[in-house]
């Protein structure tokens, strides 16, 4: 037989740490269609997703492990990737899109092998640690660890039928595993080779496509099949293989076997005449094999990186390695056929006794199948006994009974509900690690905290924004292998997830300064990992995986240990306050996360705020924390933020949305924000994360509500307009919480004035703009939320000028009644929510005066002195929160009350002086506009129009803002 030559191509460098050429285990798997191909080597912490149509394309790189990928495992509708390393880690992948999808467990050693289980639902790993783990990619869950070898595990294998697991391990010991028990059904001790001094040769084992023969490499140079089910040894497959048999692999009808060996050549195999029909040799041993599911091609990969395609594997003359794909069959024989299902319910260990063999996967999130087309699930047990092979082993008969029974019982078979990725917890502003680069294990609004791994540890800085705050802090070496950090004004808390022999998880806080010696502390958790941490002023928290939220003082006092209602998500805190973000339940259908926040008020021990987070449909949460003004904020991962509010009983207020800001190759990773700016670092795709080198540069973007299209044009007033509203309301809210606690609120008083009249300007130009757009009905509303009197009056005049007298007459009457409602004390002014007009009471001498005073038709005079602005609402607010706190706090109200007036009078006659000048420049203006030619395109009642152009040069004749304070 003539031995052919294949050329093979670089996929992976074969590299040691010391930059010497060795020999490396690689893998190469094919999806499901046959459109990409998937590479990866032990010497390389990279995976390739290579074009097999365009092999001179550069491949789709996924860098996401610190060391070399020893294991890949794709799902059975390849719309999910695992892959295990050096480093480990076991991760999970989208694919082809390659987009990071989780870390899915860590081991104390690396992992060998990775398996999935039929329906995708389950995920084996294992290594060189002494257990194999299951572990459900629904959720991430650890299903079982499965114990029982001695040795390293390098091969798994799912029977497809999804009763057993067949485990191999470099001793040459192969378990048969019984899945819905997990115990031990067979022992084949020594039956594969001895390669434990050798990590660049695996021992593999691989299931018939049919389920009913497990193949194994003898040690004879030879391939030994077993029984299913009774582990009995049926034939062997020996040839030409002078050495040992490192990889095998079946034809999709199961027809033949690819077999590599460390003689450096590959032999096919015709199984049922147990004899070679072709072969290649090749200059290195090849360790990874995959036959292509759709053609005559095998996919080969070298130890030393290089990979390729041999094409028409199997000579024409014999029947296609594809064709006559064997129908799967459940444990009692019966042929499966497509048919939709009863969603399974429990999603964990019972799908081991069920017969997972739908489409459906957890990444995919595609319907799931039925697993029979038998209608009448009473169907007559005896009727389907019939259908049994006469010779079946026993064991199998006594099982196909025991499933037959179930039917009998008029159970369908289910398979478990794809139950989609609920999402993991995360430390806000950390990124994950890099291998050999620095990552940030907290960035916020103070500083950084990053780290880079070296041998055995890391080094930890600290750098604040403000360099001139003090001396820079000292670096540090860790040794715990810290994964997230928090960081404050007095100091940093750091943890790591589960490591090490006794799995122990570890936080440690570190205060910048302290008066006594030895202040830093540390906590060990034993079999309880800590996912997220949070700082205050004086406390500390953990997060855990238990959902236990464990406080602590900032001198390592154990304070409080709670239990939250689900699986964290994330948390921050500020000063008093912290607040947690927690699963609620599973996913929706649609891709849904179901999340809850809560604030803790630490000093007083109570929980002020909770209630469910909203998010984006089919997004995450991405960052979560406090605004620079105490503003409870989060940013999902279709870039949009949100700040809690109390108007409307507690909601959020969507003020960004980064699909109207950034490029289409850009992202956003917030830092934080204040009033007005989001402070965000901008990187490009398809990077996930800002590097630490270069210092990346921390951008500022307006604030801006996602408003509609306005039929004005005038979208930018309309968001000044709502955005201006929310403040007022934060502000409000501040008020009253310092009035009762019996605070001074001068500042905020002075604050709230400013804000009031900027919203009066802002619904002027509002008004202007209704009017030129012939929207009389939505300049009135517009007037009636106008708050200081001087407002009102120029409103009338402004639409007076435009020559509009009916809409003079209807502000004349909003006036007219705004007046009556104050002198009678019931007026409630339109800026307010429910909750701030609860605590707003009417001072009957200051709606006299002012009655008295707008009653005239001139312009108020300014030695008018009032004790709070005219129509002014926040200042009522204030004065009512005085007189409601009078006899608690007496002394501290006169006090403030007494300090506060003539500022207040002063504030009044600067902002009637100031809307007289506004005024008096819009009829200027207006004078001037009555004389040109009216627009054609515009019409207003009376066909007299003022154009865009003069709007905004009248709102730009003041050079500053015409609202602001001119002193007395």
């Amino acid at each position: 037989m003539k031995v052919r030559t294949l050329k093979l191509r670089e996929a992976h460098k074969s590299i040691n740490g010391n930059n010497d050429i060795n020999p490396s285990f690689c893998s190469v798997l094919w999806d499901q269609q046959a459109l990409h191909l998937v590479t990866a080597s032990s010497s390389d912490p990279s995976i390739s997703i290579h074009d097999p149509l365009l092999p001179s394309n550069p491949p789709k790189i996924l860098r996401h492990h610190r060391d070399g990928v020893t294991a890949l495992a794709l799902s059975p509708n390849s719309t999910c990737l695992a892959s295990g390393s050096i480093d480990h880690s076991v991760k999970l992948f989208k694919f082809p899109s390659g987009e990071f999808e989780t870390n899915v467990t860590r081991f104390t050693l690396p992992i060998r092998a990775l398996a999935f289980n039929k329906s995708g639902s389950m995920v084996a790993a294992a290594g060189d640690d002494e257990g194999i783990k299951l572990i459900n990619t629904i959720d991430g869950s650890i299903a079982r660890v499965l114990k029982g070898h001695k040795g390293p595990v390098t091969g798994l294998a799912f029977d497809p039928i999804n009763e057993y697991l067949a485990t191999v391990d470099s001793v040459g010991t192969v378990l048969f595993w019984e899945l819905q028990s997990g115990g031990i059904l067979h022992t084949l001790k020594g039956v594969a080779p001895n390669i434990i001094s050798d990590t660049s040769f695996m021992n593999v084992v691989s299931w018939s496509p049919d389920g009913e023969t497990l193949a194994v490499p003898g040690l004879r140079n030879d391939v030994v099949m077993y029984d299913r089910d009774t582990a009995e040894k049926l034939f062997s497959l020996r040839g030409d293989h002078v050495q040992p048999v490192c990889y095998l692999s079946w034809s999709p009808n199961g027809k033949y076997m690819a077999t590599s060996g460390l003689d450096r050549q590959i032999l096919i195999w015709d199984v049922d005449k147990k004899q070679d029909i072709d072969r290649q040799k090749f200059e290195d041993r090849i360790s990874g094999m995959a036959w292509k599911p759709i053609g005559n091609a095998l996919a080969v990969i070298d130890v030393m990186g290089k990979y390729g395609l041999w094409e028409s594997v199997v000579p024409s003359s014999m029947k296609s390695p594809t064709e006559d794909i064997p129908s799967l069959k459940n444990s009692n024989g019966v042929l499966l056929f497509d048919e939709d299902p009863e969603p399974s319910i429990s999603g964990g260990l019972s799908e081991f006794g069920e017969d997972s063999l739908g489409e459906s996967e957890p990444c995919s999130r595609k319907r799931l199948r039925k697993q029979s087309e038998f209608e009448d699930p009473d169907e007559d047990i005896d009727d389907e006994l019939s259908l049994l092979p006469k010779t079946e082993p026993r064991k199998k008969v006594h099982r196909a009974s025991k499933d037959n029974l179930d039917k009998g019982n008029g159970l369908r078979s289910t398979v478990t509900s794809a139950r989609l990725k609920m999402q993991e917890a995360f430390q806000p502003g950390a990124t994950p690690p890099q291998r050999g680069k620095r990552r940030f294990l907290c960035y916020n609004m103070l500083g950084t905290i990053t780290a880079v791994e070296n041998d055995g540890y890391s080094h930890i800085e600290i750098d604040f924004h403000d360099t001139g705050r003090g001396p820079r802090l000292p670096s540090m070496t860790d040794y715990f292998g810290f994964t997230m950090a928090s960081l404050n004004e007095n100091g940093s808390v750091f943890a790591n997830p589960c490591k090490g022999e006794k799995n122990m998880s570890t936080l440690m806080y570190r205060p910048f300064s302290s008066w006594a010696n030895n202040s830093e502390w540390s906590m060990r958790f034993e079999g309880e990992e800590v996912k997220v941490v949070a700082l205050g002023t004086a406390w500390v928290a953990a997060i855990t995986s238990l959902n236990f939220l464990r406080i602590y003082t900032d001198g390592g006092l154990q304070r409080h240990i709670l239990s939250l209602d689900g699986p964290v998500v994330t948390a921050s805190g500020l000063k008093n306050q912290l607040a947690v973000v927690t699963h609620v339940s599973d996913c929706l259908p649609s891709n849904d996360q179901m999340l809850e926040f809560r604030v803790f008020d630490i000093s007083n021990g109570t929980q002020p705020l909770t209630g469910r987070l909203p998010l984006t449909p089919g997004s995450h949460l991405t960052w979560f924390g406090f605004s620079e003004e105490g503003q409870l904020s989060s940013y999902d991962s279709k870039g949009v933020l949100r700040v809690f509010t109390s108007q409307y009983g507690g909601t959020w207020l969507p003020i960004f949305s980064s699909s109207k800001e950034k490029k289409s190759d850009e992202s956003y990773w917030v830092v934080g924000l204040n009033a007005s700016k989001l402070f965000c670092i901008v990187y490009k795709n398809p990077d996930m994360f800002p590097q630490v080198i270069p210092k990346p540069v921390l951008s500022l973007l307006n604030l801006s509500f996602p408003v509609a299209s306005s039929d004005l044009g005038a979208d930018a007033l309309e968001n000044e307009f709502i955005m201006n509203s929310m403040h007022l309301s934060q502000i409000q809210k501040r008020m009253e919480d310092m009035a009762g606690a019996c605070l001074d609120t001068t500042a905020l008083d002075d604050e709230s004035f400013n804000m009031e009249a900027t919203q009066d300007r802002c619904i002027l130009r509002l008004i202007a703009s209704c009017c030129n757009g012939d929207k009389l009905v939505r300049a009135t509303e517009l007037m009636k939320l106008l708050s200081l009197e001087k407002s009102m009056k120029g409103a009338i005049k402004l639409v007076t000028a435009l020559k509009l007298p009916n809409l003079a007459e209807r502000f004349n009457s909003i006036l007219e009644e705004r007046l009556v409602n104050e002198s009678k004390g019931t007026y409630k002014s339109p800026l307010l929510n429910s909750n701030d007009r609860a605590s707003l009471t009417a001072d009957a001498a200051i709606s006299k005066t002012m009655a008295t005073s707008i009653g005239k038709n001139e312009t108020p005079e300014p030695s008018i002195a009032f004790s709070s602005p005219t129509l002014s609402a926040p200042l009522f607010i204030k004065k009512a929160n005085k007189q409601e706190h009078e006899k608690s706090c007496q002394n501290q109200t006169v006090n403030a009350k007494t300090s506060m007036e003539p500022s207040n009078a002063e504030k009044v006659k600067s902002a009637e002086n100031v809307i007289g000048v506004e005024v008096k420049m819009t009829g200027e203006v207006l004078k001037v506009q009555s004389q040109r030619p009216s627009n054609p395109f515009l019409k207003s009642s009376n066909n007299q129009e003022t154009s865009k152009k003069d709007l905004d040069q009248l709102t730009s004749l003041h050079p500053s803002n015409p609202f602001k304070k001119t002193p007395h």
